[in-house]
């Protein structure tokens, strides 16, 4: 994946560059950990995101799920799947996080 880094992140991991270290080895890791490829891992993240009700991580995973082609009809469903375990209130203000995000891609083609 060859998109550029929040500009904040990359502050972030310029003042601490261990720590952005760290979070490399992490994701090599968890990328390496068993045969889920990078499309379903993409999916899987969403999802943790989703569940930890984290609004940047959603956007971020977002980001980098439609970066792969993963249609905003799929990236829905993992939001819809959501919302029996995290309710219906929940799943709404996700959703609108990801149409956020997903809002922001189709702006920047125009």
């Amino acid at each position: 994946m060859s998109q550029k880094p929040p500009k904040t992140y990359s502050r972030f991991v310029e003042r601490f560059p261990s720590l952005g270290e760290a979070w490399d080895l992490m994701h090599t890791a968890g990328s390496e950990a068993g045969p889920i490829d990078e499309r379903g891992r993409l999916l899987v993240k969403l999802a943790v995101a989703i569940g930890a009700r984290r609004e940047g991580a959603v956007h971020s995973a977002v980001r980098k799920a439609r970066a792969q082609g993963i249609p905003l009809e799929e990236l829905e469903q993992v939001v819809a799947l959501s919302a029996s375990t995290i309710g219906l209130p929940s799943a709404v203000a996700v959703w609108t996080w990801v149409k956020e995000e997903s809002g922001k891609k189709a702006a920047k083609k125009r």
